[in-house]
């Protein structure tokens, strides 16, 4: 039996309501849930200090802005052009690199993706470090490995300080992490809130810093790094967008000045680094993960942008990163390189040495 309300819908008899009502509630406590465990599990603790010209109190902001929100994203899902990538790229690791390198040197090593080896004044630092088989919160899902890390993890030398340039899982990978923490006891290096994130999960000697914070170093350390603005957001799960801080570095001792990108839209933060940072002797840019530009523009720069930025900071050599291991974009695996040589062309042959994946270069 129905009840038949008077504009002719059928309702259902008192058990059907009775058994609406606790689906209903059913859902509602699945979705508390999921809540609850997003929120002690996967997401980053939310930082709160005071407000700045980059923080409004709750949530960090670029300085330019531009859309990139979740609706922009799943309008992206849905209308994805996927570019080729070999399923699996069998190169041999690159040799183990030097243990120290002194004198005035300066040697860089492309390990891949963001994971690069800097090599000067006897320190040895190491950018958003990643050996896992995926980046995601899931070993058995998520954004897969196209090709092995250039330099095996045991062939590392003595690393010192390691620097984390943001969240996201390709930049932050804590296995990775805790693998440095138990044999080589880094100092690491963090954009303000990510150590919260950090010692959560046990990983501890961390330092956060704002932008243009620097740490003078310490011990065996006396490097000074400073942290510099980037253009891009932060989150690890659904509910911490933008909660902690990105950014890139420039470390600076009696070699010269090095910067580290990290994950960048293309904007006026160039101009500003190499005011504060002149005669930068290398830059290490992203140029992966950069289409479609509808999405990618505000947070990752193209290829072309890349040589422009190299232009704006004056940097002597620039070695391009951020390609070529993880699918996260719609360009193909050999696109980011194939525009940049294009664009390199383009700009009178400026000094971008592309280095190949486990290939370490003085410069």
């Amino acid at each position: 039996m129905v009840f038949r309300r008077r504009d002719g819908v059928n309702l259902p008899e008192n058990g059907g309501v009775k058994r609406i009502i606790r689906t209903a509630f059913g859902v509602s406590a699945a979705a508390a849930l999921g809540g609850l465990i997003e929120r002690e599990l996967i997401a980053a603790p939310h930082y709160h200090g005071e407000r700045s010209d980059h923080f409004d109190g709750r949530k960090f902001f670029n300085a330019e802005t531009g859309e990139h929100g979740r609706g922009s994203f799943f309008k992206w899902m849905f209308e994805r052009e996927r570019g080729y990538w070999r399923d699996w790229v069998d190169d041999p690791p690159g040799p183990p690199p030097p243990a120290r390198v002194d004198g005035g040197r300066m040697r860089v090593t492309f390990i891949n993706h963001a994971t690069m080896l800097l090599q000067c004044d006897n320190v040895n630092i190491l950018t958003d470090p990643i050996w896992s088989e995926r980046c995601s919160p899931s070993a058995k899902i998520g954004p897969k490995r196209h090709r092995a890390p250039g330099i095996r993890f045991r062939d590392l030398p003595r690393i010192d300080i390691v620097l984390l340039s943001h969240n996201h899982y390709d930049h932050l990978d804590l296995p990775t992490l805790h693998a440095l923490r138990r044999i080589h006891r880094p100092r690491i290096i963090t954009p303000l809130g990510n150590d919260l994130f950090l010692k959560k999960h046990g990983i501890r000697n961390v330092t956060a810093l704002d932008w243009w914070e620097t740490w003078t170093g310490e011990g065996a350390c006396p490097t000074p790094i400073t942290l510099v603005p980037s253009r891009h957001f932060c989150s690890r799960g659904l509910s911490d967008r933008d909660a902690n801080l990105w950014g890139g570095f420039v470390i600076s001792g009696a070699s010269g000045h090095a910067y580290f990108a990290g994950d960048t839209g293309f904007g006026e933060h160039f101009a500003l680094i190499a005011q504060r940072f002149p005669s930068i002797r290398v830059a290490m840019l992203p140029i992966g993960a950069f289409l479609p530009r509808w999405f990618m523009k505000p947070v990752h720069m193209s290829p072309d942008e890349a040589v422009s930025a190299h232009a704006i900071l004056g940097a002597a050599t620039t070695i391009p990163m951020h390609y070529g291991t993880f699918n996260l974009g719609d360009d193909g695996e050999l696109e980011p390189l194939e525009q940049l040589h294009v664009a390199i062309e383009e700009a009178g042959n400026p000094n971008i040495v592309e280095l190949g994946h486990g290939e370490g270069r003085e410069v």
